[in-house]
């Protein structure tokens, strides 16, 4: 099916929901290690979070997935989800507070238009953890599409902004 249809400029993802087999240790890694605010539970059966007060970007269930089996890497799926950090400090902190808290980081790039720092939850989901650079520093090619890499990121560098 091909269509003239744009999808509005102004159109945002508005949250993520997602299976996950043990609530109570899904709430663990995105309230209590990733620092989302609980604004709505359902029981023992749900959870909704938020950053900055919105009504929730994160929904968790265990409605079709309680003492499941984990996500499999191998399969169509949920590849990650991504959680934009406004600066480069903010992203700082969070990595610090993994490597604190001696929760294992799967991956760490530089992919020229952002620095990105990789994971997975308890239930083996991919989440990104990511800053942009402004605009003005990225690439662009001839043809005007925007160029994006996979570089190895410098976590020192980025612990740098703490100090």
């Amino acid at each position: 099916m091909k269509s003239n249809y744009k999808v509005p400029n102004d159109t945002v993802v508005g949250h993520i929901h997602l299976k996950v087999t043990d609530l109570e240790r899904a709430l663990k890694f995105y309230r209590d290690l990733l620092g989302f605010k609980v604004t709505t539970m359902y029981g023992d059966q749900a959870a909704f979070l938020s950053a900055g007060g919105y009504h929730h970007q994160i929904g968790l269930n265990t409605w079709h997935s309680k003492n499941g089996s984990p996500a499999p890497q191998r399969a169509a799926g949920l590849y990650h989800t991504a959680f934009l950090y406004p600066t480069r400090k903010d992203l700082a902190e969070i990595v610090k507070r993994l490597i604190d808290n001696e929760y294992p980081i799967t991956g760490a790039s530089d992919h020229g238009v952002s620095e990105a720092i990789y994971l997975n939850d308890p239930d083996g989901n991919g989440v990104e953890l990511y800053r942009d650079r402004p605009k003005e520093e990225w690439s662009y090619k001839e043809d005007g599409s925007i160029v994006m890499v996979t570089d190895p990121l410098d976590l020192s560098d980025l612990l740098n902004e703490l100090n």
